[in-house]
């Protein structure tokens, strides 16, 4: 490429961000560091009215926890700066003045009230929507007895009504709008705060922005970019529109699909390097088979030519069997840092936890092969923490058997297990396979019956290795329990 690259994520602070949002700024992120460029992070808070509050701490706090760092923008800094929107009106105000002066914009002195009605009759004539240039040629003599009526006027571009606005997009090609179908758009509103339309443009440029990848339903506004960076003399930067996300019913990813905040996937319990994967996969791949990709391979083979034209399915399965693998990927101590948030989200596994770390770091190997979110793992593990676990003696009752041979099982193992010395897993099973035969009983059958017994659970992790983390003392309590139920 003939110049550095330097993208940019400029999101607006409407909102917490969503797996949409963040899926873009994870792409901007790759092409940087595959090229070895600028990752660049702006803040579009020019939409005062609709800004909500602590969304600018959720944005930076989802990139931070993706592990999207940033080159430029809040909180390190920049020769381009500032980095909030709302920190340069100025330079959007005078732009606006530049426009203005060269006959590319004007100013529209047009009520609320009048574009309601105005909407609303093309509405009824079934008419595109758009402004209807009432304000675009006004006499000298007309501003001035608006301007003495003490209206603030916005200001409008002057689109040209005829010819045609073309731009190759890096992934859709050839792509031509027909000026006629284009409205004159705000450039500067009434509170003197630009309009996206505006403040990207001149951004763009003045951030030396080599490449804009967004989101396809930017697409649109493209040709109102390409006119300004036209009527200002500028280059304009590479366009790249990604398809959007859809839900399993091919419709745009939604809150009927699920959670759509990224952090609300990082409180169900998902790790920051499943999403980081799993969010580059939607709309791009490597190849037809590979799933599992590290940081380092991602930015290796990222490319645009990899983009697939078409939306690309959030598949929820595809994201909990991933969780799963990259869980089963963690050591005892990864596992351990990570769970530890989680367990404390539940009385029993965090009273468990204070008391004593050491009896957690034993019982967590035995439920990490089978968690999928780290959320679900006090879950998973909750019979390791209470004194009793609780279930309807009928589980008790084994296979082919009744309450007089289930009770006379348990009675058997009893007696096995307070002879024991030792009780570890090897020491287990070296009592209880053979007891098994001794009693006439399938292994399945009695296995089943003493896995209820100490866990309360019809599945469970390793009989064993269960049963030697919970100890000798918890078991024979909870044998003794069982056969009361009986």
């Amino acid at each position: 490429m003939t110049k550095p690259v330097r993208v940019r994520f400029a999101p607006s602070p409407t909102g917490y961000p969503h797996v949409g949002n963040i899926r873009t700024a994870l792409f901007n992120w790759l092409f940087a560091r595959h090229h070895g460029g600028s990752f660049i992070v702006r803040i579009e808070d020019t939409d005062v009215t609709r800004k909500v509050k602590g969304a600018v701490s959720a944005i930076l706090d989802s990139l931070r926890w993706l592990g999207l760092d940033w080159d430029e923008g809040p909180e390190v800094g920049g020769k381009y700066g500032p980095y909030f929107q709302s920190e340069r009106l100025d330079i959007y105000k005078e732009t606006a003045e530049r426009l203005m002066a060269q006959g590319n914009a004007y100013h529209c002195y047009c009520s609320p009230q009048r574009l309601e009605e105005m909407r609303a009759e093309q509405v009824r004539r079934k008419q595109p929507p758009g402004y209807d240039r009432h304000c675009r040629d006004l006499t000298p003599e007309e501003r001035a007895k608006k301007e003495a009526e003490g209206i603030v006027p916005v200001v409008r571009f002057k689109v040209p009504l005829e010819g045609r606005t073309r731009f190759n997009d890096l992934i859709y090609g050839d792509v031509v709008f027909e000026n006629n179908t284009l409205d004159d758009f705000i450039l500067l509103k009434s509170d003197g705060y630009p309009t996206y339309h505006l403040a990207n443009v001149v951004d763009d440029h003045a951030m030396k922005v080599s490449h804009v990848i967004r989101a396809e339903e930017w697409i649109s506004s493209t040709p109102r970019h390409l006119l300004l960076y036209q009527a200002l003399g500028l280059e304009p930067p590479q366009f790249v529109h990604h398809p959007m996300i859809l839900g399993p019913d091919r419709a745009k990813l939604s809150k009927r699909h699920g959670a759509v905040s990224i952090l609300d996937y990082r409180e169900q319990g998902y790790l920051p390097q499943t999403m980081f994967n799993f969010l580059a996969l939607i709309g791009w791949s490597l190849d037809d088979k590979t799933e599992i990709m590290s940081r380092q391979a991602l930015i290796d083979n990222f490319s645009l030519e990899r983009i697939s034209k078409t939306g690309a399915i959030f598949n929820r399965e595809k994201l909990d069997w991933m969780n799963g693998v990259y869980i089963r990927s963690l050591t005892a101590d990864e596992f351990f840092e990570e769970v530890q948030p989680y367990l404390m989200m539940d009385i029993p596994a965090g009273e468990a936890l204070i008391a004593n770390e050491e009896y957690i770091r034993d019982v967590l190997p035995l439920v990490q092969e089978r968690a999928r979110t780290l959320l679900e793992v006090a879950e998973l593990a909750q019979f390791f923490f209470v004194d009793h676990p609780d279930y309807e003696p009928s589980l008790l009752i084994g296979k082919n058997m009744d309450a007089a041979s289930t009770a006379g099982a348990l009675k058997a193992a009893q007696q096995k297990l307070n002879q024991l010395s030792a009780f570890d897993a090897e020491s287990l099973e070296g009592v209880l396979r053979p007891l098994a035969a001794e009693l006439e009983l399938k292994t399945g059958q009695f296995f089943a019956v003493l896995r209820v017994a100490v866990t309360g659970r019809t599945a469970a992790p390793p009989l064993f290795q269960t049963m030697a983390v919970l100890g000798k003392e918890r078991c024979l309590r909870r044998v003794e329990a069982a056969l009361a139920k009986l």
